[in-house]
């Protein structure tokens, strides 16, 4: 089983992700994680958004690899990688669909206003799910980057709201 863990900035799809680990005993790709160890630490000040998705999609196809070993030994796959637009999601519902793997989204539809409680908090307390500081001006970059899954996209999958 693959898992799409989708939400806006601060969501907490992070700590989601940990919970149902929990529960399905699966394993969680984490591209903030990734991010942070892989590619943050050759960052240059110049580099932007087109930088990280080039390094996102490298990853992916790695994930993609990992998953597929995951689902011939019947372990669930987490993916906790943003997943902002509707392409990226259609991108491993198609992978998915193709393997004949089974697949759930959740989403996580959580005010704008406690996602930025959130993001607050975990700048400055630097708790277990942070990985790297998220300025305000990201947050709300990504607030206009983000697409909210509709109603057919969600057909069978979990909405969860605060």
């Amino acid at each position: 089983m693959i898992h799409l863990i989708v939400g806006n900035t601060g969501a907490g799809k992070t700590t989601y992700a940990n919970e149902l680990k929990k529960e399905t005993k699966g394993v969680i790709f984490s591209i903030d994680k990734w991010n942070n160890i892989l590619f943050l630490p050759d960052k240059k000040p110049t580099d932007g958004l087109e930088w990280f998705l080039e390094r996102i999609e490298r990853a992916e196809k790695m994930i993609m690899d990992l998953v597929d070993q995951l689902e011939n030994a019947k372990i669930d796959a987490i993916l906790d990688l943003g997943l902002s637009k509707f392409e990226h999601r259609e991108k491993f519902r198609a992978f998915a669909k193709t393997k004949g793997y089974e697949l759930t989204i959740h989403f996580l539809d959580i005010s704008k206003e406690t996602r930025l409680n959130r993001i607050t908090k975990r700048n400055t307390e630097k708790g277990m799910t942070f990985e790297f500081e998220v300025t305000k001006e990201n947050f709300d970059f990504m607030e206009g980057w983000f697409e909210k899954p509709d109603r057919k996209e969600m057909l069978n999958g979990i909405h969860i709201t605060s």
